[in-house]
């Protein structure tokens, strides 16, 4: 009887050594699902704006919809140009949209403006809208074409015009694939693709 006493004892002590078991596994397991569910949304959020920041929406918000342009698009061409980051080019551009000195001081004549200092293109209102209304100015002057406005923005008017002439004397649209600068055209395809991305990942950032 004793010895049954202990078998049925030592039984009891094994299924609740596994009940134990089974109970720390569903813990680790609810631990594990909760973990998961706080920290992935910051960690996916934390990816994004490494790959793809956004900074200053509000103000691309605002100038966008002043400029009727696209905030994507907007979005985009600061990315490209300088990745969201106040910096200077090689080549003396400024600022988030990369304007220069010259470009700036075109839109200040075209806007009407009296006020304007090179400075000022280091601060984010300023940079972009100056960067909007030249972009603006471009879509206006080819007749909508993003390719073509994109382009010019790149590469300068005067080159796009000539390519442009070039084209219509063969018979022909001005494709991106046309484009005899491999910088420009690398540069329409990138920033025609961050547009989408921004898009398709932040679209309520950008009212869109």
């Amino acid at each position: 009887m004793a010895a049954m006493r202990t078998s049925r004892q030592a039984t009891v002590r094994r299924r609740a050594v596994r009940r134990r078991r089974v109970l720390a596994l569903l813990g680790v397991a609810a631990l594990t699902v909760f973990a998961v569910a706080v920290v992935e949304p910051v960690f996916h959020h934390a990816v994004k704006e490494v790959v793809l920041p956004l900074r200053h929406e509000d103000i691309i918000r605002q100038q966008a919809h002043e400029k009727h342009l696209d905030p994507a698009l907007v979005a985009g061409v600061i990315y490209t140009e300088s990745r969201f980051r106040d910096q200077t080019s090689h080549a003396g551009a400024k600022g988030l949209m990369q304007l220069t000195p010259d470009t700036a001081k075109f839109v200040e004549r075209l806007s009407g403006g009296s006020t304007f200092q090179v400075s000022d293109l280091s601060t984010p209102q300023v940079n972009i809208a100056y960067g909007t209304y030249y972009l603006r100015y471009l879509l206006d002057r080819y007749g909508d074409n993003e390719a073509l406005a994109l382009a010019a923005y790149n590469g300068g008017e005067g080159n796009v015009d000539r390519w442009v002439d070039a084209a219509r004397r063969q018979g022909k649209a001005l494709s991106i694939d046309a484009i005899p600068f491999g910088e420009t055209r690398a540069y329409v395809r990138a920033v025609q693709s961050a547009k989408r991305q921004y898009r398709d990942n932040y679209a309520g950032e950008l009212g869109l």
